[in-house]
């Protein structure tokens, strides 16, 4: 496995001005970083991925930057789906110049768009032939997208490992995998080993952290449990602590996180990997 953490454990937005992060973030035993990139992050792609290469540090990117509401695959306006795979392509494109090794998010719609019924089928097909055609783009640049389900509380289309699991069947293109978020799982499953298993070899990383976004370790995520399943399906990938930090004025906040989570990233880091080596065995 391959251990890492998220950007936003330190910071809100990427820079230039944030490259010493990189170095800093393999000092406390990261391999990976992932970096959330969209219309409001500006830096330069091949500085960043230039300076994680020279210390052996693998990079990952998701659209967790603003990312306009209307550039989604899952749309009924077919004018709509088009600018969200050519959005989408742009960031694969990006991940590409920086040297990622993944794209990951719920690219299958817009997070934060909940339409209060189950997905249709239509809603379905449309997302799987816009990945599908995301999948050969990333391909031609060695990315591999990644598909996250999220909880109820922030789309429609893929809560649960079944459905993430249908999508990247439907999808039907080897670049095409999922990732298994322990904060999102645990208002959507009773059984996170079960949810492992379901979605199987198409399990590429873990989001991890506890129930309420904190450090890995004493929350209600069931980590042995978890743990014996990714070693059943023998599970070799990434592994990425996520969180917002708490201790930046606002930050939290304002992903809508109201507790305290991460008042001090470097103890996350430290406490969070010691504690997902113990337990998964990276």
């Amino acid at each position: 496995m391959k251990l890492g953490a998220h950007s936003y454990i330190w910071c809100d937005h990427w820079s230039d001005q944030s490259l010493p992060l990189l170095e800093h973030a393999r000092s406390l035993g990261a391999e990976t970083l992932e970096i959330s990139v969209g219309d409001d992050v500006h830096f330069d792609p091949r500085r960043t991925g230039q300076a994680a290469a020279d210390l052996g540090l693998e990079l990952t990117i998701g659209p967790g930057g603003v990312w306009p509401m209307d550039c989604d695959i899952s749309l009924p306006d077919a004018a709509d789906r088009a600018r969200g795979l050519q959005w989408h392509k742009g960031a694969v494109a990006l991940a590409a110049e920086m040297g990622a090794v993944a794209y990951c998010g719920a690219l299958y719609g817009h997070p934060g768009h909940v339409e209060r019924r189950k997905p249709t089928d239509d809603e379905y097909r449309w997302i799987a032939e816009n990945l599908h055609e995301l999948g050969a783009f990333a391909a031609e640049r060695g990315i591999t997208v990644v598909l996250e389900p999220m909880s109820h509380f922030r789309t429609h289309l893929a809560n649960r490992p079944e459905q993430i699991a249908r999508l990247v069947d439907m999808a039907d293109h080897p670049s095409i995998m999922a990732l298994l978020d322990t904060y999102h799982l645990v208002t959507e499953v009773r059984d996170y080993a079960e949810a492992v298993r379901e979605v199987g070899s198409r399990l590429w990383g873990i989001h991890a952290c506890e129930n309420d976004r904190g450090v890995p370790g004493g929350g209600l995520v069931p980590w042995e449990a978890f743990a014996g399943a990714l070693r059943e399906i023998g599970f070799d990938g990434y592994v990425c602590l996520e969180t917002y930090n708490s201790g930046l004025n606002g930050f939290a906040a304002s992903r809508g996180l109201f507790g305290d989570p991460c008042p001090d990233g470097d103890e996350f880091v430290r406490v969070g990997l010691g504690f997902v080596r113990r337990v998964l065995g990276g």
